[in-house]
């Protein structure tokens, strides 16, 4: 059964894993993606228990949104937690805007393609370097109470654009880079969203395929932003070893930490095909106990 989690303050009920969509119409990352291929991943995600769908403009310049719009269409809605993301300026995307006007444009144009009449969560994407963070989301607390979006989150912000966005206790989650290699986010990020009631949700988790377990060498240093190789590989033969005992792979293992861990309201690992949202799904049915889930955390 798949575990379920409330958004910050907020009651948006989601699954506490979900499914990120970088590889679902983002041609623009990949040009060897198909469609199909994403549009059956995500049914195939949703048909084992996800329901927080992750995407962004960005993914596609909103090609993305449109093949998730076509993969949920024979799908109850309101079963499902569509999650968003913009900032990236249209034919510039190099540069960010968090101005109320594009925020709200941004907002519209995200439904249009999702084929919605509301997000589930609207998250301004990236910070640009000239708005006021907290009339950025004071214009999407607008937008709240229009019906167009039920949760307000941010990504990519400092701690202190964090802080100036929540400056009226509006922000209700937060997207940014975390995994069991890349955990700085414990040391200032975590404390205060637990003191705000803020939900949090990392992207590469499983740090850009590295904790899969399917590298035992780094191609010409692609992993080395992470840490030694030779640690991190040291710690995935622990989880191996966990993971046997499970009869689950070194990844839904560590999906399954992540579910199990406090500060982390939902995991949102990619899937470019089924096969791949499957096997991620399957991570639901692997229940840590303590002991394991101590381990793991100091495998690391």
């Amino acid at each position: 059964m798949m575990p379920q989690t409330t958004i910050g303050k907020t009651d948006v009920r989601t699954s506490k894993l979900g499914m990120g969509t970088n590889k679902v119409g983002s041609q623009n990352f990949d040009p060897q993606l198909k469609d199909a291929d994403g549009l059956a991943a995500v049914q195939a995600a949703i048909d084992h228990g996800v329901t927080m769908l992750d995407t962004a403009y960005m993914y596609g310049l909103g090609h993305s949104e449109e093949v998730i719009a076509q993969a949920i269409r024979p799908y109850d809605r309101q079963t499902l937690t569509l999650a968003t993301k913009a900032a990236h300026v249209p034919g510039n995307p190099t540069t960010y805007d968090n101005a109320p006007a594009f925020l709200r444009q941004a907002v519209d144009d995200a439904l249009m393609r999702l084929g919605t009449d509301y997000l589930d969560v609207f998250y301004i994407h990236f910070p640009d370097d000239h708005t006021d963070k907290a009339e950025a989301v004071n214009a999407l607390a607008d937008m709240r109470r229009a019906g167009k979006l039920r949760a307000i989150g941010v990504s990519n912000f400092s701690l202190a654009q964090l802080q100036e966005a929540n400056q009226d206790g509006q922000v209700d989650i937060v997207e940014d880079h975390y995994s069991l290699v890349h955990r700085e986010a414990e040391r200032e990020l975590f404390p205060y969203l637990r003191a705000n009631q803020i939900s949090f949700v990392p992207y590469f988790p499983l740090a850009a395929g590295l904790l899969t377990g399917k590298y035992t060498v780094d191609p010409g240093g692609r992993f080395a932003r992470f840490g030694d190789f030779g640690h991190i590989q040291s710690g995935l033969a622990t989880v191996r070893q966990i993971a046997t005992t499970h009869a689950a792979t070194i990844a839904q293992v560590l999906l399954a930490w992540y579910m199990a861990n406090p500060d982390i309201t939902v995991v949102i690992p990619g899937a470019r095909n089924a096969a791949q949202a499957i096997q991620n799904a399957a991570a639901q049915d692997v229940v840590l106990s303590q002991a394991e889930y101590r381990v793991i955390d100091q495998a690391f």
